[in-house]
């Protein structure tokens, strides 16, 4: 603890001190300078900076082109990509959008072994797109994808540092050093809190000193701290996290944490990372945030109405550049929502809910209404989306049934089948209608091929819509990718899958 006339001097004042000049200047400055201080780094008149993610998990992309279209049409600047696709990269080249490109976990090991493996990626993945005119505007290089997730133990993080060193120098040598910044996205779960209140937070122990070594080179290269927030998952998984503190809502019961009182679930993660930085001795480091948003399908409290309310909170509170109590006026550097399509091949070891974060569904139409930046307008949807023909796979009722759950089930091992997960928006649907959802979604992933709606003859092809006021039975857009289970899709997460949609296959 550091002392200005004699009083101890909290953690909020020093947040906008850089380390290195902090013993000087605490002891020269009155405390009302300080207070100045803290505060002047923030423009009244600046926008608040917000992105989206643009992912690709998905069995039938939207076409990259139709995407950045629809990233313009709603005054979207700023983008997240987790690869650096050359299709999409291609399609961000000359619109004049901001990139964060992510480096993928399974390149960390080589990155941090070889120097000239880094050069050969940022050559190919950087500098091109940077000479050929008009080019792509590559902010940040995103080294790994939440590389300190509590699952994935110790497979990513010993070698993120190496990694992100040996693509800085990389960049240094491009001549790209001062125009694209190194960053490395942190998982919530890189932190903790005995008390639940972010005056106790640090980093997991576990992964401490990586984090201490990035926190140092991040520093040296004046680069900011990327962290992933989920208010929607703090919720399941925190009994003292209710709906209304995760949404914004004012009749919300605050949470206290000595004479600072916390009214939503977003501002509490958030001072519980800017006390982890302060603890760790970087209490100045500026603050990205690289991932939030809410789902909207797949799970209890996942709905379209919850995740409009949501954003338009969080929207609204970062508009009001009120900032934390920890960094009041002092709203983060930038924030990126998650997601900006629906992903139908997502991971769901966390929840079925993993494959709807988009505020657009998987072929950009909007799902509710939010403000990006196109003033106050609707947002745009998509257009020009080719689909293909009106036709949908259903079960056959004047069939022997007895075998339709299995066929079903076998269906799911493919298809995603999550909105009939308890609390989605198809879980109550009938039976047998919940068997043709299935059929439906094996159907549309491969692309309506016939021989795709059999399922031991029970399968019949129909042009009349099965879908429901609640429950929309998709039809597959013309481009796809292989619908082959997405790697690292194991039987255990297969397993998880089903279980949670079981109950709705029995008549």
């Amino acid at each position: 603890m550091l002392y200005v006339s004699g009083e101890a001097m909290p953690p909020t004042l020093l947040l906008r001190l850089r380390p290195l000049t902090l013993t000087v200047i605490v002891f020269e400055l009155p405390l009302l300078l300080l207070l100045l201080l803290s505060s002047s780094r923030v423009s009244g008149g600046a926008a608040v900076a917000i992105g989206v993610n643009w992912g690709t998990a998905s069995s039938h992309p939207l076409p990259p082109p139709q995407v950045v279209q629809l990233l313009k049409s709603n005054r979207i600047s700023k983008v997240r990509l987790f690869d650096p696709n050359p299709s999409m990269l291609q399609a961000l080249s000359g619109s004049d959008i901001h990139v964060a490109l992510g480096v993928p976990n399974d390149m960390l090991r080589s990155f941090n072994s070889s120097r000239t493996a880094a050069e050969a990626w940022v050559h190919d993945n950087v500098t091109r797109y940077f000479s050929a005119a008009p080019g792509v505007r590559i902010e940040y290089i995103a080294v790994g994808d939440e590389s300190f997730l509590l699952a994935h133990e110790d497979q990513f993080h010993p070698f993120v540092v190496g990694a992100a060193t040996n693509i800085q120098a990389a960049l240094t040598k491009a001549n790209l050093g001062s125009k694209v910044k190194v960053v490395v996205p942190c998982s919530f779960d890189s932190l903790e809190s005995e008390s639940g209140l972010p005056s106790k937070g640090h980093f997991r122990p576990a992964v401490n000193r990586t984090m201490i070594q990035l926190l140092t080179f991040l520093s040296e290269h004046h680069s900011p701290f990327f962290a992933t927030i989920s208010p929607y998952q703090s919720l399941l998984q925190n009994k003292n996290t209710s709906l209304n503190f995760a949404l914004f809502r004012a009749a919300a019961r605050p949470h206290n944490d000595g004479h600072r009182n916390y009214k939503n679930s977003f501002d509490l993660s958030y001072d519980t990372l800017v006390t982890a930085l302060y603890s760790s001795g970087f209490p100045g480091m500026e603050i990205v945030i690289a991932e939030i948003g809410w789902p909207t399908d797949g799970a209890a409290d996942a709905t379209s109405l919850l995740a409009e309310e949501f954003m338009k909170g969080l929207l609204d509170h970062l508009q009001s550049k009120s900032g934390t109590p920890l960094r009041p006026r002092h709203p983060p550097l930038e924030t990126y929502l998650f997601s900006l399509l629906d992903e139908d091949q997502r991971n769901v070891s966390s929840g079925n809910f993993e494959r709807h974060w988009g505020i657009f569904t998987f072929d950009g139409q909007a799902k509710y209404q939010v403000d990006l930046g196109q003033d106050s307008r609707k947002l745009a949807n998509a257009q020009s989306v080719e689909y293909l023909p009106s036709e949908w796979c259903v079960m056959n009722n004047n069939k022997d049934l007895s075998n339709a759950t299995a066929e079903a089930l076998e269906a799911c091992l493919v298809a995603d089948c999550t909105a009939l997960s308890p609390g989605g928006s198809c879980f109550n649907l009938s039976w047998p209608a919940n068997m043709s959802y299935a059929f439906n979604s094996y159907y549309q992933q491969h692309d309506q091929r016939a021989d795709h709606c059999y399922f031991g003859g029970l399968g019949l092809i129909t042009t009349v819509d099965p879908s429901t006021e609640t429950c929309r039975f998709s039809i597959g857009l013309r481009t796809s990718l292989s619908v082959s289970l997405p790697f690292g899709f194991s039987s255990q997460l297969m397993t998880f899958l089903l279980t949670s949609i079981l109950v709705v296959f029995s008549p």
